[in-house]
C-alpha cells in the first residue's frame, strides 16, 4: 500500500483535455501524485486503456484507486439486487487489477426495511460473496474499500464502516470526511474530532492502516438527512476544515493518500498538498 503522502483529485482534472488513460501526465506536471478513477456509471474502460493508464501512473509516480458504479447496494433485500451488486464489484476489481489501482472504493449500500445491525449483517455477506467471486476470477491483489456515507439512510457509519473491515478480509476503509461532517450534523470541528477518529481506526484495525489511509476530501454542507452539496476549500461557511488534519499529518507523519472531492478537483487537490508542505517548512 501506499507509503507516501499523496493527491489528487476524484475524476478527470477539470482543466484537462486529452485522453483519459493520460492523465497521469498531466497531474505530475501539476504536483500530484493521486488518481481516483470514476466508474461510477458502469465499468466501461478497456482492456488497452487500462493498462496503458497503468503504464502512465507508473512511469509518473501516481496511484492509482477505482470508484465503482453507485449502483451498488450489499444491504438490499432482493437477491437480485446482492447479484448484479456483486458483479459490478468484482468487475470493478477487475478494472482495478488491470490499471495496477490500489484500490476498489464502493457505497455498500441503504439500509431499507432493515435495521442498522441487519443491513450490517446482510452487507458483510455479500461482500464475503464478492471476495469469493474476485478470487475464483484470480484477482486478489485489490482492496475492497467502503466508504463512509453521509447521508442517515445509508450504511456507513464509522463504526460500521470498520466493522465491515474488520469482517471481511481484503477489505480497508474509505474515510470521507465531509461525510462524517455530514452524518454527524457538522462533527468534524475541531483537531480532536479527526484525532479521534483516527485513534478509533487504529485501534480496531492496526497502526499499518491508519498510517497509509485512502480518504476524500471536500467541504459540505448538511441537513437533518445528511450530506447536501460540496463546496470548493475556500468556502469559509462550511467545513470541515482541512488544516486540522494538515496538522495532524505533520504531527503524525501520516502517508495518506487524499482524494480531493472539490467542485475545483485538483486545484484543491494542490492547496491540500501546499498546506501540508508549508507546515511541514515551519
Amino acid at each position: 500500500m501506499n507509503r507516501k503522502l499523496r493527491f489528487g483529485p476524484a475524476g478527470k482534472p477539470l482543466k484537462y483535455k486529452g485522453k483519459s488513460e493520460e492523465v497521469p501526465r498531466f497531474l505530475h506536471e501539476l504536483g500530484l501524485d493521486a488518481y481516483e478513477y470514476q466508474a461510477v456509471r458502469g465499468v466501461k474502460i478497456s482492456e488497452d486503456k487500462a493498462k496503458t493508464l497503468a503504464q502512465f501512473a507508473k512511469e509518473f509516480d501516481v496511484e492509482l484507486s477505482l470508484h465503482a458504479p453507485y449502483y451498488i447496494n450489499l444491504c438490499s433485500t432482493k437477491e437480485s439486487v446482492i447479484v448484479s451488486s456483486v458483479q459490478r464489484l468484482v468487475a470493478s476489481m477487475k478494472a482495478a487489477k488491470l490499471m495496477n489501482a490500489s484500490i476498489v472504493v464502493f457505497h455498500p449500500g441503504y439500509y431499507g426495511s432493515l435495521s442498522p445491525e441487519e443491513a450490517l449483517s446482510v452487507c458483510i455477506s455479500s461482500m464475503n460473496k464478492v471476495i469469493e467471486y474476485a478470487k475464483s476470477e484470480g484477482v486478489s491483489n485489490v482492496y475492497l474499500s467502503p466508504e463512509t456515507m453521509g447521508k442517515i439512510k445509508q450504511l456507513g457509519s464509522l463504526d460500521e464502516i470498520l466493522s465491515l473491515c474488520e469482517s471481511v478480509e481484503n477489505t480497508i476503509p474509505t474515510i470521507d470526511w465531509a461525510h462524517l461532517h455530514a452524518r454527524g450534523k457538522g462533527a468534524i470541528k475541531t483537531k480532536d474530532d479527526y484525532l479521534k477518529v483516527l485513534c478509533e481506526i487504529e485501534k480496531r484495525l492496526g497502526s499499518e492502516v491508519v498510517k497509509s489511509l485512502h480518504m476524500h476530501f471536500t467541504k459540505v454542507s448538511f441537513s437533518d438527512s445528511g450530506e447536501v452539496k460540496h463546496y470548493p476549500l475556500s468556502a469559509v461557511d462550511y467545513g470541515p476544515d482541512f488544516k486540522y488534519l494538515a496538522e495532524l499529518i505533520v504531527e503524525y507523519g501520516y502517508c495518506f493518500t487524499i482524494i480531493s472531492e472539490s467542485p475545483l478537483l485538483e486545484e484543491d487537490a494542490l492547496l491540500m498538498k501546499n498546506m501540508v508542505k508549508k507546515l511541514m517548512e515551519g
